[in-house]
Formats: C-alpha cells, sequence, structure tokens
C-alpha cells in the first residue's frame, strides 16, 4: 500500500473539523520553519479529552478560548515535552481543571529544562556542541538565544498521571493503547485505537519530514538513532491501512511504506556520513550541511541539526563503522 492522505488540505488555525468518529482535528500557528502543530479532541462523554497543547503565546491562548467556549476538557494526553506538544498545559489545567498525563520521563524532561538545571541547561548544550566543532554564527546564535524553552512553556503542572507502554486508556466508548518510542524524546507516547485504526502518533511518524533525533550532554554517547529505528517496529505491527495523525503534516495511510521511507532517509544519510568519514575525520560541526543538504544558519534549526549530526556519528560509532579520532580542536570520526 502507498502512501494516502485522505483529507487533501488542513483545517484553517483553531478550526474544529471533525475526522472519524469521536475525534477531531485542531490545527495551531507555530511561529517557526515548522509553522503548525495538529492537536486533537477525542470525545469523552460531554467532554473532550485534548492531545497535546499548542505553545504558550496569546495568540494561541486566544484560539483554545473560542475552543472552550464550546467543549469542556476532561484532561490532557501530552506526547511529549516539547513547547509545542506541552506548552499550554498548565494553563490549560488553569483554565478547565484538565489534569495532566504523559509519561514520566517527558514530565521529569519538562522541569529539567524549564529550571536549566545541568546537564540540561542551555550552557551545557554549547559546550557539548563545541566539542563537537560547532562554532562560528551557528554557535553564537544558539548562545544567545538562551532557554527558549521557558519563553515557550513558562508553567508546566505540578503533578501529572503517569502514562506506560502498553497502557490501555478507556476515552469515552474506545480503548487507547500507549505505545512508547525512543529517539525523538526520552519517552513519547503514541496513542492506538484498534476499534477506529487510528494511531496518534505524535512526532514519532510525520508523513513528509524525517523526525528530529537528536543526541544531548546528558548522554553524549547514547544512541538516540538506533532507539528511534528500534520504536518503529512497533508500528510495523499495526495494520497498513491504519489512519496516522501526526502531529505535522496531514493524516495519511501507508504505515509501513512511510516507515520504510524513514529507514532509507536515515540509511542514506548514514552513507554519506561513511563517505565523508572515509576521506579524513570528520566532525560533526563539518557535516551538518552534508546531512541536510543546504546550509543551516537559524539558530533554532543549527541546535536541532547539529545534536542530529552527533545522533548519526554515534549510530555509526556504535556498529563499528566509524571510531572516534582522539585529540585536536573537535571530537571527529573517521571510518574503520
Amino acid at each position: 500500500m502507498q502512501i494516502d492522505y485522505p483529507f487533501k488540505a488542513p483545517p484553517e488555525s483553531g478550526v474544529v473539523v471533525t475526522i472519524a468518529e469521536g475525534i477531531a482535528w485542531l490545527r495551531m500557528a507555530l511561529p517557526f520553519a515548522l509553522d503548525h502543530i495538529n492537536l486533537w479532541l477525542l470525545e469523552e462523554g460531554d467532554g473532550h479529552v485534548a492531545v497535546d497543547t499548542g505553545i504558550a503565546v496569546e495568540p494561541i491562548k486566544s484560539v483554545w478560548k473560542s475552543v472552550l467556549a464550546e467543549r469542556r476538557l476532561t484532561r490532557q494526553i501530552v506526547t511529549h515535552f516539547h513547547p509545542d506538544h506541552l506548552g499550554l498545559a498548565a494553563w490549560l489545567e488553569a483554565e478547565t481543571g484538565a489534569p495532566l498525563w504523559m509519561t514520566q520521563g517527558e514530565f521529569q524532561t519538562a522541569h529539567l529544562v524549564a529550571a536549566d538545571l545541568p546537564p540540561f541547561h542551555v550552557g551545557a548544550m554549547v559546550d557539548f556542541f563545541r566539542e563537537h566543532g560547532l562554532g562560528g554564527a551557528r554557535l553564537a546564535g544558539i548562545t544567545e538565544r538562551g532557554n527558549a524553552y521557558k519563553r515557550l512553556v513558562p508553567a508546566i503542572p505540578s503533578s501529572f498521571h503517569r502514562l506506560r507502554h502498553g497502557d490501555t486508556l478507556r476515552i469515552g466508548v474506545r480503548d487507547w493503547r500507549v505505545m512508547v518510542g525512543y529517539g525523538h524524546a526520552p519517552e513519547h507516547a503514541s496513542l492506538y485505537c484498534e476499534t477506529l485504526g487510528v494511531l496518534i502518533s505524535g512526532d514519532m511518524l510525520l508523513p513528509r519530514i524525517s523526525t528530529n533525533i537528536s543526541a544531548f550532554p546528558a548522554g553524549r554517547d547514547h544512541d538516540p538513532l538506533g532507539m528511534f529505528l528500534d520504536s518503529l517496529d512497533a508500528f510495523i505491527d499495526l495494520p497498513e491501512d491504519t489512519l496516522v495523525l501526526p502531529s505535522h503534516g496531514l493524516p495519511f495511510r501507508g504505515i509501513h511504506a512511510r516507515v520504510a521511507e524513514l529507514r532509507k532517509h536515515h540509511e542514506d544519510r548514514c552513507a554519506d556520513l561513511l563517505a565523508a568519514c572515509a576521506e579524513q575525520p570528520r566532525c560533526a560541526g563539518e557535516v551538518i550541511d552534508l546531512l541536510f543538504g543546504r546550509p543551516i544558519d537559524d539558530p533554532h534549526q543549527a541546535w536541532f541539526a547539529t545534536g542530529e549530526a552527533i545522533a548519526h556519528l554515534n549510530y555509526l560509532e556504535h556498529r563499528g563503522r566509524l571510531r572516534r579520532v582522539a585529540g585536536g580542536d573537535a571530537i571527529r570520526f573517521v571510518k574503520n
């Protein structure tokens, strides 16, 4: 089965559109190159469960106020800690009383990043990127950007209901299974309803862009790309005609084809890196443009691009295809 898009265009920002029995689609704007996030409203009795929240800025609050004038929130399920997903959870809880449901890894990481605590603070990230050869305007831009997370997530609920892999959530008249994935975030939660044949994939499975997979100083030698690729196996077990509701882009069918595309994408990027590292030892700062096929200058994009470059180099090192070269001005890798 090829990838198919049953909905040819997204709803206007802030417009609620029913797309399946008991499921509504709500799109919110983002002030980034990736300019939107899809939120989902699931019927629960005479109210709705919100899946993700949008960032904490006044225009998004205004949209939510219009939505809440017609719908009652019973609870919030947040897929992971990133600002576009968690940003307004505390505000929505204060406005509606809807409690937060989230995995423990995401909840704790959100608080650590917001508090700017080592090794989750910006300084640690800057040092980590510098060790991997990032410098010049890119590193300066990341430094000047500071703790952007705290600006977009000014408050986080102080308590939560814990989601765990394999949990079954009863939402309205249907059961949803929690599927925890790794690599993009510590314990990203996707939701699958077998009765409806619907997967709310969050950022784990996007239709046209690849999910960002980054290494961070708290796990500087970890293998997030390997963890992400392993997590994709669970999606292969779902029916091919599953309707996938992603956080970005259009809903789609053809889940097996999309997983195959993502695997091929990362395989190709790794082949490019191996070829580059066969010529001479390379650091992450030197391979960013090669990895993404274009210059990356915006600090927001440079942050993710550098983390992704390190993740790919770590992945190849873990599989014995690259090795680190000691000494010098940066951590470099060469082909074995």
